[in-house]
């Protein structure tokens, strides 16, 4: 099955590299957050920034945030694909071959977490050029790189597992909406738990989102040394969305 899940995986990156739309809502929507919500606290006291953020730059705060939200994100264009692919009859053809639904699933989830994965050295880049200055811990930032992945994945699975039976186009929209939002505001991506009210801070602290974006202001912003029980938290959630996925496809996937 792996020679078929690098097939359409590659089908999925030729799409992608081929369409100019895509680098745009890839790209300009996280430099735009950065640009204009991380300039947002812009005036605020530094001693306050440093108190509460642990940074006299709100933009270095947000940064890993932002690329966790991101990796989020774009796992509803991996069920986006899925369902263009049901509508133009492309996975009817895919699946009268030998070929398991669940390669299908595997290569829609490995295109979304790419998608994903390059927006990190870019949007590093664009912060650095607006003078942000990072104390970067290396084993940490390859730390944080392996969360995103997992938690790319995590995300990816979950949209393909709710979009599995439907053809509707307007599903993962719905589906976003419905989720994104309430997962970012209910994590330290853009401020820190001491802001929340408890019952929110508990929401956080099961939020794979908050252990994304604090895994990257160790690696990037605090130089601090890694917390293995936060990347742990990622890779299980990225393996059990997986595996949940891998059997809801099977048995629910609908070629219409």
């Amino acid at each position: 099955m792996i020679d078929k899940v690098i097939a359409l995986y590659e089908r999925e990156m030729k799409r992608f590299f081929r369409s100019r739309y895509m680098w745009v809502m890839i790209l300009a929507q996280p430099i735009m957050w950065i640009i204009f919500f991380g300039s947002s606290f812009s005036q605020v006291p530094k001693e306050f920034l440093e108190t509460f953020f642990h940074t006299t730059d709100y933009i270095a705060f947000i940064v890993p945030g932002e690329l966790s939200v991101s990796m989020m994100m774009v796992g509803s264009f991996s069920s986006m694909s899925l369902i263009q692919d049901k509508r133009l009859g492309y996975l009817r053809r895919i699946l009268i071959t030998p070929t398991r639904k669940a390669a299908v699933f595997y290569a829609k989830v490995l295109g979304g977490m790419t998608r994903g994965i390059i927006q990190v050295p870019i949007m590093i880049l664009v912060s650095l050029l607006l003078g942000v200055k990072y104390n970067v811990d290396w084993l940490g930032l390859l730390e944080w790189i392996i969360g995103l992945i997992f938690i790319g994945i995590g995300f990816s699975s979950l949209y393909g597992i709710i979009t599995a039976n439907t053809s509707d186009w307007q599903a993962p929209g719905v589906v976003s909406n419905l989720l994104n939002l309430p997962l970012m505001f209910s994590s330290t991506a853009l401020f820190p738990a001491a802001f929340f009210p408890s019952w929110l801070k508990l929401v956080s602290d099961g939020n794979p989102l908050t252990y994304a974006a604090e895994l990257g202001r160790d690696a990037l912003l605090y130089g601090d040394p890694p917390n293995p029980l936060y990347l742990l938290y990622l890779v299980a959630f990225g393996i059990i969305m997986l595996i949940i996925g891998t059997i809801v496809i099977e048995k629910y996937l609908t070629v219409d």
